[in-house]
């Protein structure tokens, strides 16, 4: 009897375990991908101004950390990622923790069983810290991972610091910005 023509409606039981770890860490990644903003919204040079005292400057890095902060996440870690590109072995290094922390720490649905024990989400954080920044000190990039994550952050200050919140969307109640001086999506008027 031969199969042609048709489509297996399941496949083996060998391959499901693989495939369904795969989806999942798709799904995973692309919800947590789902939050971040759109690229057009944060660079609209119409958006961007001085604030006119510190109050304002910080209501602005607030709201704008609160609404934008997996790009601002993402925009670090590309200047890490570029910081890294002339020491290829840190690189590696970088990319074998980034998929350490994904797995242990990010992907997880359980918790961490090791030899019969399991492990709270606390440990595990603290441990991957403890690691990354062990493997840093091994790797000689230490003061050139340090001055890029500076970097990164000073970058998105002075974006949060000098893009204008009027017309952001935001969820007021999640930023903790209920109440704040200095304006907002909330104060502003049409």
């Amino acid at each position: 009897m031969t199969t042609y023509g048709t489509i297996p409606t399941a496949s083996s039981s060998d391959d499901t375990p693989n495939l369904e770890y795969i989806v999942r860490a798709k799904e995973m990644i692309q919800e947590g991908l789902g939050t971040s903003r759109p690229w057009k919204i944060m660079f609209d040079f119409r958006s961007f101004s001085l604030p006119a005292n510190l109050a304002e400057a910080l209501f602005r890095l607030r709201a704008n950390a609160a609404y934008f902060r997996m790009n601002y996440a993402i925009v670090i870690l590309i200047i890490v990622f570029l910081s890294l590109l002339w020491h290829p072995v840190s690189l590696i290094v970088f990319i074998a923790m980034t998929a350490a922390w994904l797995y242990l720490y990010f992907q997880r649905d359980q918790p961490l069983v090791v030899f019969g024990r399991t492990i709270d989400d606390k440990t595990v954080l603290i441990g991957l810290g403890v690691l990354t920044v062990l493997v840093l000190l091994l790797t000689n990039v230490t003061w050139n991972v340090l001055g890029s994550l500076v970097t990164g952050v000073v970058v998105v200050a002075a974006h949060g610091v000098t893009r204008k919140t009027d017309d952001l969307l935001l969820d007021e109640e999640a930023t903790g910005l209920i109440g704040s001086a200095g304006g907002g999506a909330a104060s502003s008027s049409s």
